[in-house]
């Protein structure tokens, strides 16, 4: 029995190994991402993609450590870090008017991507608010636009939970996000209207 009991040990023991690497590089990920997207919101871009350049390294070698225990690789942190800088690199490009990379340029899997891309829609709320502070109404509807876009392509996946990871709470989330942010929208540019109507009557 005593060879049996070790070789189990020994396969556990590294197991452990490779979990722990993969959850502390995850955390880094998660880390990087949050700060990625505070810099794209002080249009920091600069930094932002330094930022989702060393959690994709991170993300990487998490894959790396893990790639021999699959049981891991998908018990669920991975899965969040993945989403998260998901939704860094999504915020990023949609905010700087770039191209959307698709999960192989980020090396995510697509339920992770789907996810983020949704949470993405959260920070381009924030993005448009902080134009609309500006009075900046076209830019405002751009990101609309955007954001609408993104819930219309969300709803079309309607699959089980389990294969989607969770992707129908954030659809949900992401329909009240857009109908909140459109009638912000409506009521600013209504006012900016009466104001400049008030302003060329005087």
């Amino acid at each position: 029995m005593e060879p049996i009991v070790e070789q189990i040990r020994g396969n556990l023991a590294e197991k452990n190994r490779a979990r722990e690497i993969g959850l502390a590089a995850c955390r880094d990920v998660i880390r990087l991402s949050a700060n990625s997207i505070r810099a794209v919101h002080r249009s920091d871009f600069s930094a932002a993609r330094e930022m989702t350049g060393r959690a994709g390294g991170l993300l990487a070698e998490a894959a790396s450590a893990l790639d021999s225990h699959k049981d891991i690789f998908h018990a669920g942190f991975v899965h969040d870090a993945q989403k998260e800088y998901a939704e860094a690199c999504l915020t990023l490009a949609l905010v700087a008017g770039e191209g959307l990379p698709a999960p192989e340029d980020l090396g995510v899997e697509h339920q992770a991507y789907l996810n983020g891309l949704g949470e993405a829609v959260g920070e381009l709320r924030r993005h448009l608010l902080d134009r609309l502070r500006e009075g900046d109404i076209e830019r405002c509807e751009s990101c609309l636009g955007a954001m609408d876009e993104i819930y219309g392509a969300l709803i079309t996946f309607d699959y089980p939970e389990a294969l989607t990871a969770g992707l129908r709470r954030t659809t949900d989330a992401t329909r009240g996000i857009l109908e909140r942010t459109r009638g912000d929208l409506t009521v600013a540019t209504v006012q900016k209207r009466l104001e400049d109507r008030i302003r060329d009557l005087g």
